[in-house]
């Protein structure tokens, strides 16, 4: 009797086609082990629980798109299809996701790099500089949309109305917007004449919106600046990476304008205590030593052939006093005179400034600032921002002459 057989190779197509029909995809949830990356970047790794073993892969294209590392007792949760390899009668899982079991792959991510900056000294405190108590120019990195950018320019107008103010206009988020902020840094830091305060950040948002500021690049940018750095990132509650590299954490956008100026008021209301200190202490100097005069003046030895000296000497003594507290009037009012006229030849720094006295500036829909013709053609749209508000307008023609 015949039998009905088939070859090795007949079976291992048909236990293929049927395994990978039957999976197209699915999730898996196990322990990595036996980790390997090889030289291409493909991942090859086993997962595991308690009673099995599953082989898997991680092509390279898919590895990339991951934002945490993978590592050997890492509970994960993959999803991909199962794929049969019939010339050794395996089979493996293609993992084209995958997440950490109990805590988000951002979060993941996130707690992974601020361990290994951290052992790097990235965040030692011991390092932070203090910022300069009366900056003449401040750099700002952050976004032309939104909130933020007019909160901190409004602040320091009200604060210190004498500071130049210069923006890095940066994409906060999506694609590409860590490598505009790490590169505005550099830039900042390679001017002629460096500003003497950098302020970074942007409003608030989830942790996916703030995720640029939580990227190595940006945090290396920052831990490298020879500018002390102010990282003024979402809200209150928020922390990023770049905050605990920076000199100062702001708690928003406004508190960084803050830390950034001293206050006016606060200044002229401390000069004017000093003032009335200064001549109060005169004031009591004088008074101990006229004492002292007229007690020596009741003495029987001077009392009679000094008496005219002594009188004179108080007199002079008085006038002396009264030259002292003009004097320290007169240098009050000449400081006060000094910081008003710089404040007012440092407000032509500033953009409000600029843009009040009827000036605009020119922007690109993604946010470019215009500074030549040839960089716009007919057709292009155009945003037009004034001291209050903007228009949007279309190219008709370009003139380059």
């Amino acid at each position: 009797m015949q039998h009905r057989y088939l070859t090795v190779s007949q079976l291992s197509s048909l236990i293929k086609e049927n395994v990978e029909a039957s999976f197209p995809f699915l999730w898996v949830a196990g322990e990595i082990s036996n980790f390997t990356r090889s030289a291409a970047g493909h991942c090859y790794l086993t997962l595991k629980d308690e009673h099995a073993q599953l082989r898997a892969v991680i092509w390279r294209s898919t590895a990339m798109r991951f934002r945490f590392e993978l590592q050997d007792g890492l509970e994960i949760l993959c999803g991909g299809c199962l794929e049969v390899y019939t010339a050794r009668g395996t089979y493996q899982l293609v993992v084209q996701q995958a997440q950490p079991q109990g805590m988000g792959a951002l979060e993941l991510a996130l707690r992974q790099l601020r361990e290994k900056l951290t052992a790097e000294g990235l965040f030692d405190v011991a390092r932070k500089r203090p910022l300069p108590k009366f900056p003449r120019t401040i750099g700002i990195v952050t976004s032309l949309q939104g909130a933020a950018i007019a909160d901190m320019l409004q602040t320091l107008q009200a604060r210190w109305t004498g500071v130049g103010v210069i923006i890095a206009p940066v994409r906060v988020q999506g694609e590409g917007a860590e490598n505009e902020i790490a590169s505005a840094i550099v830039r900042f830091n390679r001017m002629k004449q460096p500003v003497d305060t950098l302020i970074v950040g942007r409003g608030g948002g989830s942790l996916e919106d703030l995720w640029a500021f939580n990227s190595e690049r940006v945090v290396r940018a920052i831990h490298a600046s020879k500018i002390p750095v102010i990282s003024a990132v979402g809200h209150e509650i928020d922390t990023s990476l770049s905050d605990l590299a920076a000199d100062v954490r702001a708690l928003t956008p406004t508190d960084a304008a803050q830390k950034a100026v001293p206050d006016r008021e606060e200044i002229v209301t401390h000069l004017n205590h000093l003032g009335r200190h200064m001549a109060r202490s005169l004031a009591r100097r004088a008074h101990v030593v006229r004492a002292r005069v007229e007690q020596l003046a009741a003495t029987r030895t001077l009392s009679q052939p000094m008496a005219a000296l002594i009188h004179d000497r108080a007199r002079h003594l008085d006038e002396l006093s009264r030259r002292a507290e003009m004097a320290m009037r007169q240098r009050l009012q000449r400081a006060e005179q000094s910081i008003a006229r710089t404040a007012a030849r440092l407000e032509t720094l500033s953009p409000l400034g600029v843009l009040a006295r009827g000036y605009s500036v020119t922007q690109t829909l993604d946010g470019r600032v215009v500074t030549d013709v040839a960089d716009l053609s007919p057709g292009d749209k155009i945003i037009t921002r004034y001291a209050q508000g903007q228009t949007v307008s279309q190219v008709e023609e370009v003139d380059s002459e």
